[in-house]
């Protein structure tokens, strides 16, 4: 393979991996019976200008992007319609902060159970992305350190 071919070969593959969105560390605080809400926690990272849009799970009725922000003495949780995605950078959501709540469960999650999310990315392009993944169930009490 000539050096010109092997180049452009390696621009085309470098690109495809920075165009990446990767999804690690996913988890779920587990639940007691009759409980209809759960709160979901994942880091992303993006190769590129992106932002998370949305998400599902068959263990619920719907799943929500929220951020937690101080107004005045009281802290206030509400839905965001989308979450930016700088290039390179991880966005965390996490207890305390940006998460994703899993409303009208569907029953009880159990620590160890494995909770399929289907998270709904928009690129710079306007295209939506889906990203696969299952967030494992961890104890009612998790903060999410191990």
């Amino acid at each position: 393979m000539t050096r010109a071919i092997l180049g452009v070969v390696l621009l085309a593959a470098a690109a495809a991996a920075q165009g990446q969105i990767e999804a690690r560390a996913a988890w779920v605080r587990g639940t007691v019976q009759g409980q209809t809400t759960a709160g979901a926690y994942i880091q992303l990272i993006s190769g590129q200008r992106a932002s998370l849009v949305g998400a599902e799970s068959p263990a619920a009725g719907s799943a929500e992007i929220h951020e937690l922000k101080m107004e005045g003495n009281v802290m206030r949780m509400r839905a965001v319609p989308r979450l930016e995605l700088p290039p390179g950078k991880t966005v965390e959501l996490k207890p305390g902060g940006h998460h994703m709540m899993l409303v009208d469960l569907k029953r009880a999650l159990k620590k160890g159970d494995l909770v399929p999310i289907r998270l709904k990315v928009e690129l710079s392009d306007k295209t939506i992305k889906t990203i696969q993944v299952l967030a494992e169930v961890r104890e009612l009490a998790a903060t999410g350190r191990q």
